[in-house]
């Protein structure tokens, strides 16, 4: 080969090992100049009181670090409970029938000397007791009842106990030991508690002088009580217990 051929051969030889050099560096480029995408930013927060939950709903509210939390419940106002009925819906009025002419109640006597005829006591304010000999409420209440009675007798007032279910020879005994000062009768059948509606011993009716049940209570009752129920029946009189 001549010079000449020599001389090409290695100018092409200097342009591929240049070609090749130039190909390496632009194939570098793109992983050294093109930047790292940014973090995204946190999300804003949202304002709860902005809008209102629906009632008994839950909402996702964003936090600043851009999680999610749970907002509590909006639970509904409860029903406002009614007038007539106290917070755990025991309705007296429903109960005792306040407010409603008291049943027709015609017994005899425990102590055999006649009958009691609520009805030929219109005119005046009554005081029935339902009660039994086993009942350890009556045994408590009888003797506060009788000083009830004693003290307010000159007012018209009228106090009954109706034993029930029990012969009449055990309910005068009782009356007698725990010295009961007014009238004892006997619902041998236990109709008469029946129709009154009582579902339970001790209960207590307090009628007016109109035949007009004004107030009433189950279970034992304490003097407080008493005089607060008397009082309701005994217009213009200061019951005091």
């Amino acid at each position: 080969m001549g010079g000449k051929g020599a001389m090409a051969l290695g100018v092409l030889a200097g342009v591929l090992v240049g070609s090749l050099a130039l190909l390496a560096l632009v194939l570098a480029l793109p992983s050294a100049s093109v930047p790292a995408s940014p973090s995204p930013s946190p999300s804003p927060a949202v304002d709860a009181s902005a809008s209102p939950l629906p009632s008994g709903s839950a909402a996702a509210v964003a936090s600043p670090s851009g999680s999610a939390t749970a907002s509590p419940a909006v639970a509904s106002p409860s029903a406002p409970p009614s007038e007539s009925a106290s917070d755990d819906g025991f309705d007296p009025t429903a109960l005792f029938g306040i407010g409603k002419p008291a049943p027709a109640l015609v017994l005899p006597l425990a102590d055999g000397s006649g009958t009691v005829d609520l009805a030929s006591l219109r005119g005046k304010p009554v005081w029935v007791n339902f009660m039994a000999t086993w009942c350890p409420s009556c045994v408590d209440e009888l003797p506060i009842m009788s000083g009830f009675a004693t003290r307010y007798a000159s007012m018209g007032l009228v106090v009954l106990a109706v034993d029930v279910q029990e012969d009449p020879a055990t309910a005068t005994a009782f009356a007698r030991r725990l010295g009961v000062t007014f009238p004892v009768a006997v619902d041998a059948d236990g109709s008469t508690i029946t129709a009154w509606g009582a579902l339970a011993l001790p209960v207590h009716f307090w009628v007016d002088a109109a035949g007009i049940v004004r107030d009433g209570a189950v279970g034992q009752v304490g003097p407080d009580l008493m005089a607060d129920a008397l009082s309701r029946i005994l217009p213009g009189v200061t019951v005091t217990p």
